[in-house]
């Protein structure tokens, strides 16, 4: 089975800021994307639990995408500006994908 190189970027943003980010994605030619809620976690302020929490400004989502190599810098550049002013943490690794026309 023929594999392509693909870039896996998930960003974890506070869960309020989580459709400008998307919106930012789709206008920099993502084609799709996964959001997930984080229920918790650790980081530099400490530990911290969505438990408790009614409202959709609690939290974090994480921003899961597949990309292609050649596409990762735009994209970064794109959603900088929402990262600078709000809690956010980006990741990115190196995948293999399947059909890769769809990234």
């Amino acid at each position: 089975m023929e594999m392509h190189e693909a870039k896996r970027v998930e960003i974890i943003i506070e869960a309020i800021m989580t459709k400008r980010l998307t919106d930012l994605l789709m206008d920099s030619g993502v084609t799709g994307f996964s959001v997930l809620p984080v229920k918790g976690g650790s980081g530099r302020s400490g530990h911290w639990t969505r438990e408790g929490t009614i409202g959709r400004a609690d939290g974090m989502s994480c921003v899961v995408c597949m990309i292609r190599p050649d596409r990762l810098d735009g994209l970064l550049e794109a959603v900088m500006p929402v990262l600078e002013r709000h809690i956010g943490v980006v990741n990115v690794t190196d995948a293999h994908v399947m059909r890769a026309e769809r990234f």
